[in-house]
């Protein structure tokens, strides 16, 4: 055999003896290549090689920088070449940060506990202003905060002006059908509407400081600004389309809107017919008007709570007036009316005609002489009554008072447990 084929068939058969490094390549690692074959635009390939540099290159960008700025022979172009890296700077910076929330927005989307429709029905417990907060926290919540539900009960009152028609509308757009509470304005002191209580919710010039800490000075600056102002169509939402968003409210409160007149306000009851709870502070509108709105367009309102802007000298209520509202709404179980110029036979015609009226405040009426309590309870109506105040009615004979604490002795008035007629 020749001996040439043989060491050909060693060779042949040999182990082929494994290399001590790896081939040179232009990327130290295979998972460059993927992303150079994920990412052909050059720009990327640019970012990630300058992302490969470590934290410990600060000095060698430095000396770089230095000698890019030495070839420069004008100071125009040193100065171009600064701005420019801090330009880019702060471009990556915020390239990064955006990344970085994102990716928070992802991880927070896995680590919740709750599902997507437990968070909705949590969110939707929550105050507006919370849920607006919970919302820029990142994009799961931001989904949560999107649906309607958790609009269904807006509360934009503040205790200085901040709140625009803009931001009304845009909440009551994001609420559409399932709205069913409103609370809009100025609510300087939100402790004030405690039982009896006889401090008012009016918002005026009178008020020069109040329990926020806000002089009037302060507030005067801010309501001068048209962006913090509610205007008389600030309600228009619930108006369009035919009243859509407005037919299943439920709840309508309003704190010294100044703009706010007859018409709107008339307007935006109209397109609430399912109405149950109203409540009006230092409107610029009359009673008799608003209850008139009140008379023909909420049948089912169990709850009426108007203190007047003009304490004293709102003399607008007539005696048909009080009859309409007794026979158009039956279901009448709360009626506040403060600060008006209400006279005793419309008082009696009020609580004698509504036979599930069970609270009663006609604080600061200065008409009032106390006529009207004689004869309640019984047959004669008020007979479910539980709570009467009337507080600073400047005119109420004490007399009457005594005449119904004994009717009360006589068991005439089985539910009434609070009565406040004190002067102050």
């Amino acid at each position: 055999m020749d001996s040439s084929l043989l060491i050909d068939d060693a060779v042949s058969v040999a182990p082929k003896p494994n290399l001590k490094r790896p081939c040179c390549s232009i990327f130290p690692d295979s998972s460059r290549i993927l992303s150079s074959k994920s990412n052909p635009n050059p720009l990327d390939a640019l970012l990630e090689s300058f992302l490969e540099l470590s934290d410990s290159s600060a000095v060698a960008l430095d000396l770089s920088l230095d000698r890019i700025l030495e070839s420069r022979h004008y100071d125009s172009d040193q100065n171009d070449v600064i701005d420019r890296a801090l330009r880019l700077g702060s471009a990556l910076t915020e390239a990064a940060n955006r990344s970085a929330r994102r990716r928070a927005s992802v991880h927070n989307a896995f680590v919740w506990a709750l599902p997507l429709d437990l968070t909705i029905k949590v969110f939707s417990m929550l105050d507006t202003q919370s849920v607006c907060h919970a919302a820029a926290t990142c994009s799961f919540f931001h989904k949560c905060a999107a649906d309607p539900l958790c609009y269904s009960n807006i509360d934009l009152t503040t205790v200085v002006p901040k709140i625009n028609n803009m931001v009304v509308s845009t909440m009551i757009q994001r609420a559409g059908k399932d709205l069913r509470s409103l609370k809009l304005g100025v609510v300087p002191c939100p402790d004030a509407a405690s039982l009896g209580s006889s401090q008012p919710l009016v918002y005026s010039m009178r008020n020069s400081s109040d329990t926020s800490g806000f002089s009037w000075n302060d507030k005067k600056s801010r309501q001068g600004k048209e962006s913090f102002i509610l205007s008389r169509s600030c309600l228009a939402p619930l108006i369009a389309d035919g009243g859509a968003l407005g037919s299943l409210l439920r709840r309508l409160h309003l704190y010294n809107i100044d703009r706010m007149d007859n018409t709107a306000f008339g307007a935006a009851v109209s397109a609430c017919p399912s109405l149950l709870d109203l409540e009006i502070v230092g409107l610029h509108v009359e009673l008799r008007q608003t209850l008139e709105s009140v008379s023909r367009s909420c049948p089912l309102i169990e709850r009426l709570y108007f203190e007047s802007s003009k304490t004293g000298r709102d003399d607008s209520l007539k005696l048909p007036t009080c009859n309409d509202l007794v026979t158009n709404c039956p279901s009448l179980s709360s009626l506040s009316l403060r600060g008006f110029k209400l006279h005793d036979i419309k008082v009696r015609t009020l609580v004698k005609g509504f036979r599930k009226l069970k609270y009663v405040d006609f604080s600061t009426s200065y008409s009032i002489t106390g006529d009207f309590l004689r004869n309640l309870g019984g047959n004669a109506g008020a007979n479910l009554l539980e709570v009467l105040i009337l507080r600073d009615c400047m005119h109420l004979r004490e007399a009457e008072v005594s005449r119904l604490l004994s009717a009360m002795l006589a068991g005439r008035f089985v539910y009434l447990k609070h009565i406040v007629s004190v002067q102050t």
